[in-house]
């Protein structure tokens, strides 16, 4: 100990690869989280706004809803989608 503080050692172990993912594996771990931890229709707005580059009032004009709720809809998945890429 030095100074009441305990030294921590630097221990890598094989397969470490640092603070962050490898691409592929991050894309891979996304992928799974959109096709199975989103609802449907969560899954979708974050595919019509983010991968087809719609805006929130032509999801909103595709479902004839207001676009608070695509706006909300999309909040939520964003939400989720962190949560699960956490852990």
């Amino acid at each position: 100990m030095t100074g009441g503080i305990t030294e921590m050692k630097n221990i890598l172990y094989e397969g470490y690869l640092g603070p962050r993912l490898p691409k592929n594996i991050q894309l891979q771990r996304v992928q799974r989280v959109i096709r199975e931890e989103l609802t449907p229709l969560q899954r979708q707005t974050l595919l019509d706004y983010y991968f087809h580059r719609m805006t929130i009032p032509q999801i909103a004009a595709k479902r004839g809803v207001h676009k608070s709720t695509v706006s909300r809809t999309l909040h939520r998945a964003e939400q989720r989608l962190r949560r699960y890429l956490k852990y």
